[in-house]
């Protein structure tokens, strides 16, 4: 199903994320492969050193360009191996909780064909790594309580390390475990509780000393701020929201309609038989409630489209989509049954569906042109030269595109007295596809000749500092 993407460029939806996390693991590949030091292109004429998430998975991932040489397949290859072993270790997490092998495997397929994990397993980002890791994690966990061995608590913590080093918001996993431990010294095993806790402490502490030495240096883009940045004025956008993840991205999206029934089925089963006495209950009520606050934080900004934030929900989800798809297959009505494997038979198709469109060689999500003329755009320019380039909202498509560093521009916000600023700063190319720049006589004043056209981008060689007039 995955097959026909695996030879196609960064294309479709959010391929402004995808653009950014392939950036980064080219520039660790091409320029410094310090890990410390993710760059992007967007740089002007500085180092482009940019510290967000931990860029564990980048910086991975560049290993493998190191060996195999540049090509965006590996992105997708080793992206789908991450969403392979997601696989799995959702089938060992329900494993571990359940002791059910027939309803692991159930959770298994039911997560496989979720739409929004079935897009993203074969497009490079962060939350792929992400998500992986915190699946391990919790089922580590799940086996330490079932098992009791000190090996299972430290594999646990150094899965939600990484996780939480690839993507913050997938510390919330730790909640469910924060919980238990609380439990266990109100119980009067606070010693054993500590140990557990100390052993989390210790490797938490590498994403804790990152994110508190670099959250400082993000500015303008509202994570931190969330929702606390919301005037009243927004907060019907903020119901609008809300009502648009409830409605369309849970059970479009996350659950996939076809394992709809299974997920209301599980809720409900859950509280008929009073699960909620288990002892692994509060954990698990602990980890979902803790992942709602998240998204309830950081919802202004996640909007409607942004559903690779919503990745941290997929483990809670699942867990209750198995359970409740395992209670329809053993029902001893023969129509639940019945209907429980055409509702397995359909979640392929249904998933297919969703997500297919979304890779459009067609409608690639930006300016088609950057697609269709990459290489000549590419050879154009030399790579070292510095360009400026737009318009490009996102300021990482553009210049993955075109394979060069420089200044970006959006919204037809090119004139003439910036343009300078940047040429004396070394800009020496113009790549755009903006026809009022390319008019503004301000802007030709500095600009040589036009050197390349490729339907409406226009590549234009600028002229030396000392020759504008």
């Amino acid at each position: 199903m995955h097959l026909h993407v695996f030879k196609l460029d960064l294309i479709g939806y959010h391929v402004w994320r995808q653009t950014q996390t392939q950036t980064t693991i080219d520039n660790y590949y091409k320029e410094d492969f310090n890990i410390l030091n993710p760059k992007v292109n967007n740089r002007g004429n500085g180092d482009g050193i940019v510290r967000m998430e931990f860029p564990v998975m980048q910086w991975g991932f560049a290993g493998f360009y190191k060996v195999f040489g540049d090509y965006v397949i590996i992105s997708r290859i080793l992206t789908f191996i991450i969403g392979i072993f997601s696989i799995w270790g959702i089938y060992l997490l329900l494993l571990s909780l359940f002791k059910r092998p027939a309803l692991a495997i159930i959770g298994a397929w039911c997560f496989n064909f979720s739409p929004v994990f079935y897009y993203y397993m074969l497009n490079p980002l962060p939350d792929n790594l992400a998500l992986c890791c915190s699946i391990y994690g919790m089922a580590f966990f799940f086996k330490w309580l079932n098992e009791s061995k000190y090996l299972y608590v430290i594999l646990s913590a150094t899965f939600i390390s990484l996780a939480s080093l690839a993507k913050l918001p997938f510390i919330v996993c730790m909640s469910g475990i924060g919980m238990y431990l609380l439990l266990e010294i109100r119980e009067k095993r606070g010693r054993e509780a500590l140990k557990i806790g100390l052993i989390y402490l210790c490797f938490l502490s590498a994403p804790i000393a990152w994110y508190l030495s670099v959250i400082g240096t993000w500015t303008g883009n509202g994570v931190v701020s969330g929702i606390l940045s919301v005037s009243k004025s927004d907060m019907l956008n903020l119901l609008d929201i809300l009502q648009g993840n409830l409605f369309s991205t849970l059970p479009e999206l996350l659950i996939n309609y076809g394992s709809l029934l299974f997920f209301f089925v599980g809720l409900w089963v859950l509280f008929k038989h009073k699960k909620y006495r288990n002892k692994v209950f509060p954990v698990l009520l602990c980890w979902g409630i803790c992942t709602i606050i998240y998204f309830l934080y950081e919802m202004n900004l996640i909007g409607t489209i942004h559903d690779y934030y919503m990745l941290p929900f997929l483990p809670p989800i699942f867990i209750i989509v198995a359970y409740g798809a395992e209670k329809l297959i053993t029902n001893s009505n023969k129509a639940l049954r019945i209907i429980t494997v055409i509702a397995f038979c359909i979640l392929p198709v249904t998933a297919f569906l969703r997500a297919d469109h979304r890779w459009n060689t067609v409608d690639p999500g930006f300016n088609k042109n950057l697609l269709v003329y990459k290489n000549e755009l590419r050879n154009a320019v030399p790579d070292n030269k510095l360009c400026v380039v737009g318009n490009d909202e996102s300021t990482f498509i553009f210049f993955y595109y075109i394979n060069k560093k420089g200044w970006s521009f959006n919204d037809d916000q090119l004139n003439g007295d910036s343009l300078k600023r940047m040429i004396n700063r070394g800009a020496a190319y113009l790549y755009t596809d903006s026809k009022k720049v390319e008019n503004d006589s301000s802007v030709q004043n500095c600009i040589r000749k036009l050197i390349l056209q490729k339907g409406d981008v226009n590549v234009y060689e600028l002229k030396n500092a000392c020759d504008i007039r």
